[in-house]
């Protein structure tokens, strides 16, 4: 109670405890004054926290004893929100709601809705908790008595931040209890697991086509997606007005726009997929282990990649064709405003595929309920890609075991040193900005060398943003000399007709200020001095960096990869626009004539190196 009492006092709420056992609840009277006796307190803002008064209790065992009206703090919830006529009853756990089976268990799935006559027989409950009396098994007890009396239950995690408000905000978290549960569920719903699975299976069978088969498919998909056009613009359009009149931005509007040049570009590159060099199956390496035994190393498809995906469903196209190039299984789960083009590209894109594999190499994740139990398919998802937001890609991270590849920010940066042809310098800086500006590879930082405040080229630079209707927002060297607002921070995405732009001393403090500031993704130098250009090159730590180049080349269709799942600023197996190479690992393949290792005995290793072709 003293906890109670200090956590609730820093939001200027008091708490109360109230102290009943099981005899009270015999009295008709009492029930009558416990009602009141709540509704006055909350009237009053004061909490009430019930316990068992433990010192005239009459249980035999405490922990024990199960006997009478309430055992444990679950039955006495359940018994106090009938009694209170509560609209919802949260019960926390230390796990995030009912399993069916163990929630260690990577196999085991939430229940988000329990329903008596199915799950009552098939649960089997383990230990008892660790931090109370009951365990699950009295909170399901809980729960359904309470139910079936009138009041909903959830039963969720009280380990994770924010639980209780996502609960009544009426987020899909938990496992939910109610009377009239059994109407809702759709029979027909396929399970995480079950998709994952399908996709792995499906995958598999795509991997035993030939490499010209898997490229007939590629081309199939290309004719389908011209020959649906028509279909697939206007389900974009019917995206674009819904969220035009949802106030989304501007910036966001624009990333959801399929435009008929975009549809012939995503054409376009998967044709160049289909026409690529065969990627799986690669050898990379041959070496004589000894006589008659020879090693090889070799290119194969990592397995079931789920990406997730905000507002671009142009996303979904390039997604796909690279899945299929490189034999790897897909899960997808875009952002729900672009719901319909997501839904018509998913169905033109699976309709191509023949039957030998089937659709099911490409899910379609339509709930966003559904991921907290994808996330947990470590054993079943190889690859995570999220492409959004910082807070996306965070939240990601932390609540999966499943490596994640990808980028939060798209902070780029150019660099305009003194050296510098500035008719090259705005061509550059207009390009990065303006060509694409919600693009994660747009300029959202310049930099300019101090020389070029004193000699024009600054005022030539700042010019050619202006005409172009760019907001500039100035660190503390540039605002000041230019009068323009100053920033509130260089760490800032800005997706849209706008950019932060600073006064560096030289090359190196624009290295520092990237390194500072930046996200790992583009930054250009531009500079007629081929010395300051290689500092610039090799001291910069992002995932590409540019010299005398926009940063808007920083693309997998730009690179020649055909297409890109999306540019990973990380620093393990891929970086910089990911194509198929990305979606690729590796096995060793040894091939014998029978021997063995016997302790070494008789063995004589050569590990000689071979022609890759044998």
């Amino acid at each position: 109670m003293a906890l109670y009492d200090t956590m609730f006092s820093q939001l200027d709420v008091t708490s109360s405890q109230l102290l009943v056992n099981d005899g009270f609840f015999r009295d008709a009277d009492f029930r009558k004054q416990l009602s009141e006796t709540v509704n006055s307190l909350l009237n009053l803002t004061v909490i009430p926290i019930f316990n068992e008064n433990d010192a005239v209790s009459t249980r035999k065992a405490p922990y024990q004893d199960s006997t009478g009206i309430f055992w444990d703090n679950d039955s006495l919830a359940g018994l106090l929100a009938l009694e209170l006529k509560a609209d919802l009853l949260v019960l926390l756990s230390d796990v995030e709601g009912l399993y069916n089976g163990p929630p260690s268990d990577p196999k085991s799935k939430l229940i988000h809705t329990y329903v008596k006559e199915i799950h009552e027989s098939e649960i089997t409950f383990g230990d008892k908790s660790r931090l109370g009396r009951g365990g699950m098994t009295a909170k399901v007890n809980a729960a359904v008595c309470a139910a079936y009396a009138g009041t909903p239950v959830i039963i969720t995690s009280g380990c994770v931040t924010d639980n209780i408000t996502r609960v009544l905000q009426g987020e899909r978290i938990g496992t939910v209890f109610h009377k009239d549960a059994h109407l809702w569920i759709n029979t027909q719903e396929v399970s995480a697991r079950e998709m994952a699975v399908a996709a792995r299976e499906s995958s598999r069978r795509l991997q035993v086509l030939s490499s010209e088969e898997r490229s007939q498919i590629l081309l199939a998909v290309a004719d389908a997606l011209e020959k649906n056009e028509s279909v697939i613009k206007s389900e974009n359009e019917a995206d674009i007005v819904a969220a035009e009149e949802a106030g989304y931005e501007k910036s966001l509007v624009s990333r959801l726009a399929l435009k008929p040049e975009k549809i012939a570009s995503l054409v376009r590159s998967v044709r160049m997929l289909a026409d690529m060099e065969e990627p799986v199956g690669q050898i990379l390496k041959r070496t004589e282990i000894a006589d008659n035994l020879t090693l090889e190393k070799i290119t194969c498809p990592l397995g079931v990649i789920l990406v997730i995906f905000e507002s671009r469903p142009d996303a979904l196209v390039q997604i796909a064709a690279l899945a299929i190039r490189s034999g790897n299984g897909l899960l997808l789960k875009g952002g729900k405003e672009a719901k319909r083009s997501n839904e018509v590209l998913h169905k033109v894109i699976t309709s191509a595929f023949p039957d030998t594999v089937g659709d099911k190499l490409i899910g379609l994740v339509t709930s966003r309920e559904a991921i907290p139990d994808l996330l947990k398919l470590d054993d079943v998802i190889d690859l995570v890609i999220p492409r959004g937001s910082n807070k996306l890609v965070s939240q990601i991270k932390d609540t999966t075991k499943i490596p994640v590849l990808g980028h939060s920010d798209g902070i780029c940066h150019v660099y305009v040193d003194k050296s510098a042809n500035i008719d090259i310098a705005k061509k550059i800086v207009k390009d990065a900005k303006t060509d694409y500006p919600a693009a994660c590879n747009a300029l959202e930082t310049l930099l300019i060398h101090k020389d070029l405040s004193t000699n024009g080229g600054l005022d030539q630079l700042v010019t050619e943003l202006k005409i172009e209707g760019v907001e500039l927002y100035g660190g503390p060297r540039a605002s000041a000399l230019l009068n323009i607002p100053e920033t509130s921070s260089f760490h800032h995405e800005y997706s849209s007709l706008a950019c932060a732009i600073e006064i560096v001393d030289d090359v190196f403090a624009a290295i520092e200020h990237i390194h500072e500031y930046g996200s790992s993704h583009t930054e250009c130098i531009v500079t007629e001095d081929s010395e300051v250009a290689e500092a610039f090159l090799h001291q910069v730590d992002s995932a590409a960096v540019f010299h005398n180049a926009s940063t808007r080349f920083c693309d997998g269709a730009r690179f020649g990869l055909g297409a890109e799942v999306g540019i990973s600023t990380s620093r393990i197996h891929a970086r910089g626009p990911v194509g198929v190479e990305g979606l690729l690992t590796t096995k060793w393949i040894l091939r014998g004539n029978g021997q063995v290792v016997d302790a070494d005995h008789g063995v004589t290793y050569t590990h000689k190196e071979l022609p890759i072709k044998a």
